[in-house]
């Protein structure tokens, strides 16, 4: 656009922003951007650790600040790749001073951020996030659903088969609101998602029926629930650990295979998912800036030097 406004070829705008305006070729770290950023200058005492693809699928490390909010001065380091030893050693190479500073990462449940966070920071309380673990329930409650639905589905074809045996047309059976049983299972996708006082009208109709038919399914739904409400209504770490442990007792009853699995999952990362009630700090903020870097990278259709790419997105946000 700027190039069009002065008349000027778009081409040799960037090209001549890239070599002489722009500073790229006395970066500092131009000689590592592939492989990793360092900003020991941004790290604070609150941070988010989190995995973004970033360029053709790869996948990167992030590191950031939440006290920047996004904006700049939020990222810490961009390390390609996963592997915890490879991260470690490119954190380790701020000074071990700066890094015992931090109390506080925000992280999921990968085995491989947790133990980069305890040899990187190692005064740092880890935070597993909420909705990582809220996550897990409500993926469990949609196979559940999806399962049904692939019987159902099942089920429909072979009784239009046997009425296409019978040279007879084949009519489903319609629930009071109009859906047949595949679609109820379809259509009852996203009122899963929410709580049932977020329901309009017709969800509130569907998932009468639903459950009418589907007894698992409302047993499902009111855990998922109830482990939210258990986020949302908890003050402290003693509470929480009490109504966790009455939420297993609830999970392990109800004999759903995929549900104890998340069970097990929470009562091996307990301490890390207590910690969430000392501030309740979650890894929101390393979500959006992932969507951030992500938007970015969107804008340029053919990127032909990822350094420089990284480079303008450091200027933007390290």
């Amino acid at each position: 656009m700027v190039a069009n406004f002065y008349g000027v070829n778009s081409r040799k705008l960037q090209r001549q922003y890239k070599d002489y305006l722009s500073e790229f070729k006395h970066w500092n770290q131009k000689s590592h951007a592939k492989q990793w950023l360092l900003f020991p200058k941004n790290i604070g005492a609150h941070f988010s650790i989190d995995e973004t693809a970033f360029s053709n699928g790869d996948l990167y490390t992030i590191v950031t600040n939440k006290k920047a909010k996004g904006k700049k001065g939020a990222l810490i380091a961009m390390i390609k790749g996963t592997k915890a030893e490879v991260v470690i050693k490119i954190l380790q190479k701020t000074p071990l001073k700066s890094r015992k500073k931090v109390k506080e990462i925000t992280l999921d449940m990968a085995g491989n951020m947790g133990l980069i966070a305890k040899k990187s920071f190692p005064n740092a309380s880890q935070v597993i996030d909420r909705f990582h673990v809220q996550k897990l329930a409500l993926e469990a409650l949609q196979e559940i659903r999806i399962e049904l639905r692939w019987e159902a589905l099942d089920k429909e074809n072979d009784a239009i088969g046997k009425a296409r045996n019978k040279s007879i047309k084949y009519v489903p059976k319609l629930f009071k609101n109009g859906d047949t049983l595949k679609q109820l299972l379809a259509r009852s996708r996203y009122l899963l998602y929410k709580p049932n006082h977020k329901w309009n009208k017709n969800q509130q109709n569907r998932a009468k029926i639903l459950f009418e038919k589907y007894p698992d399914i409302e047993k499902v739904y009111k855990l998922c629930q109830n482990l939210s409400w258990i986020y949302n209504q908890t003050k402290n770490k003693t509470s929480a650990l009490i109504r966790l442990a009455k939420w297993n007792e609830k999970v392990r009853q109800a004999q759903f295979k995929s549900f104890n699995s998340i069970a097990r999952t929470i009562n091996i990362h307990y301490q890390n998912i207590l910690n969430y009630f000392d501030n309740r700090s979650t890894n929101a903020s390393a979500e959006s800036f992932n969507a951030k870097i992500k938007a970015f990278r969107a804008q340029f259709r053919v990127v032909r030097n990822i350094e420089f790419l990284l480079f303008r997105l450091t200027n933007i946000y390290a």
